[in-house]
């Protein structure tokens, strides 16, 4: 056995290092994985062209060029934040419920359907963004607007009474 202490180095290294100035100056969006989960599909839908301008940037630096692809990166963060200040500003009762229920499931979207078809019709009226899954096969009623959903706490239709 050997007779040498273990040594643990516990300190926080932070690069101090300032960006270029090439690189816009962009603000975290500071939310946790509920609400971004939440809001993810029309992030996707509103800022579908920025993450593939970015995905294609770091296709093309073969896995690396974080700093090479930090703008388009800046504008996917800036597309992002807006989406997530528009829907606080327009459904942010329907978005709270929803992202709520998320973090309360597990993160599992099949048990907060009611609440997630709230947020999706007050979304698509004000913002005109609508929720898409992709890859979803085009002859089949979409997951999330099936009236019958038999994986959820409540098994019986979601649609409202008319």
């Amino acid at each position: 056995m050997s007779a040498r202490q273990p040594r643990f180095n516990q300190t926080v290294l932070l690069d101090t290092t300032p960006l270029p100035d090439s690189i816009p100056k962009v603000p975290e969006i500071g939310a946790s994985s509920a609400p971004l989960l939440s809001a993810s599909f029309f992030i996707g839908a509103r800022c579908g062209a920025y993450n593939d301008d970015y995905m294609k940037c770091k296709t093309e630096a073969f896995g690396k060029g974080e700093v090479e692809c930090m703008k388009e990166g800046r504008k996917v963060t800036r597309c992002a934040a807006s989406v997530l200040d528009d829907i606080n500003t327009n459904c942010l009762e329907e978005f709270r419920k929803h992202w709520q229920c998320l973090d309360n499931n597990n993160q599992q979207l099949w048990h907060c359907r009611r609440p997630e078809q709230l947020l999706n019709a007050c979304v698509f009226d004000k913002l005109k963004l609508e929720k898409k899954i992709p890859g979803a096969p085009e002859d089949e009623t979409p997951v999330h607007l099936r009236n019958r959903q038999i994986f959820s706490h409540n098994v019986s239709s979601f649609r409202e009474p008319e």
